[in-house]
């Protein structure tokens, strides 16, 4: 029982009963300014659903009163976007006519099933007062039985015709094919982001914390107040740095579509270095080539996949000699860490985990590729990518 009188108590049900009366505005105005000829009302809705505009207006209303959904809640399964090909148009001219019908329809009995009730009660009198099509006998009192059953086929056809429009709205005022691929595509675009930030995250600040952790653990190995003196600089500078990256991550996840900014590129790699360095490691380097030419998307890449590379380093060989190299030529960027295998690596190699993970995804996003592993008794991470493709690459 309480399953039937559920619909009862929820706000869209009256107003998807709002939303079919004020279909029938149209058709009252029209009368009212030309009561011979009703039927051309509906020429009246089929021109005016072949324009785009009524389309939009369509869909936000059908967002707002027929869902639970607020007119901005695009998880309605409602469009609400002018029509984008005559597909459009045509099902929003059928949809105008289908509300038309219902809407007439259910306000002639929102009218007369309440004046069907209304005579029941006065029949149970000698004089009953007709106000609905009934011609009832007066006198007998037992119409009163029967007087709420108008009222309960009332609501039920009220729920039962809302659910109908709605049904009806998801499929006539709907995303169409073209909005359904533009909302994969966009879709897709907002995981990809949450990808790169991930990558935003772990790389710097993964980095950031294994610097700590190695000039901490020399600093108390050494005990010598100059290089600890040394380290602490160390990893202030590195913290900071960290704190800027998290800071325009975090820009981008409370301003939904706005582009990082400032984020480091390979102009930048000397902050990396001394960071290396500063933790112990002898880090060197060569640099070849036009490197601020490189567009932006792939030297602000190429500049995460170092600071990977040379936090793995740390992270599993500990403070050793590293060689970075840089190299811009043949249309190409070709970046190149190599350190010696550590213990570890020679035994079992490296747990493949995803920072090597994240290298790879970023060259393959960039149409270029990646090798990681073993190499002349060394660990190496060498890593190519294309300058013309990721040229036209966007963040």
């Amino acid at each position: 029982m309480l399953r039937f009188l559920r619909p009862l108590t929820q706000a869209v049900t009256y107003t998807r009963w709002l939303h079919l009366f004020i279909s029938v505005v149209v058709v009252g105005m029209w009368i009212l300014v030309d009561d011979e000829h009703p039927y051309l009302v509906v020429l009246l809705l089929a021109f005016a659903g072949l324009v785009p505009a009524v389309r939009l207006v369509e869909g936000l209303q059908a967002r707002l009163l027929l869902t639970r959904h607020g007119f901005r809640d695009s998880e309605s399964g409602i469009s609400a976007a002018p029509s984008a090909s005559w597909s459009d148009r045509w099902r929003t001219v059928l949809w105008l006519e289908i509300r038309m019908v219902l809407g007439l329809a259910i306000s002639f009995l929102t009218v007369h099933l309440p004046g069907i009730t209304n005579d029941l009660v006065r029949a149970t009198t000698d004089d009953p007062t007709r106000f609905s099509a009934l011609d009832l006998p007066g006198g007998h009192w037992w119409y009163a039985l029967l007087a709420p059953l108008p009222l309960i086929l009332l609501m039920a056809v009220v729920v039962g015709t809302g659910h109908l429009i709605t049904v009806v709205a998801l499929h006539l005022l709907g995303p169409s094919a073209a909005e359904r691929v533009a909302a994969l595509e966009e879709r897709t675009e907002q995981l990809l982001e949450r990808n790169r930030i991930a990558h935003e995250l772990h790389d710097s600040i993964g980095h950031a914390l294994t610097v700590a952790v190695v000039q901490a653990g020399a600093a108390r190995a050494t005990g010598n107040a100059e290089f600890t003196e040394r380290a602490l600089t160390a990893i202030e500078e590195t913290g900071r740095a960290a704190l800027e990256d998290l800071e325009r991550v975090l820009v981008v996840l409370r301003e939904s579509g706005q582009p990082v900014s400032g984020r480091p590129t390979l102009g930048d790699t000397d902050r990396l270095l001394e960071s290396a360095r500063a933790s112990g490691a002898e880090v060197e380097s060569e640099l070849t080539g036009p490197v601020g030419a490189v567009p932006g998307p792939v030297s602000r890449e190429g500049y995460r996949i170092i600071q990977e590379a040379l936090t793995n380093v740390l992270r599993h060989a500990g403070p050793v000699r590293t060689r970075v190299r840089i190299a811009v030529a043949d249309g190409s960027l070709e970046l190149e860490v190599l350190n010696p295998l550590s213990t570890a690596d020679k035994t079992q190699g490296r747990s493949g985990g995803s920072g090597l993970r994240g290298i790879r995804e970023r060259a393959a996003l960039l149409g270029g590729d990646a090798t990681t592993g073993p190499y002349r008794g060394e660990w190496r991470v060498r890593v190519r990518l294309p300058l013309d493709l990721a040229a036209e690459v966007r963040r």
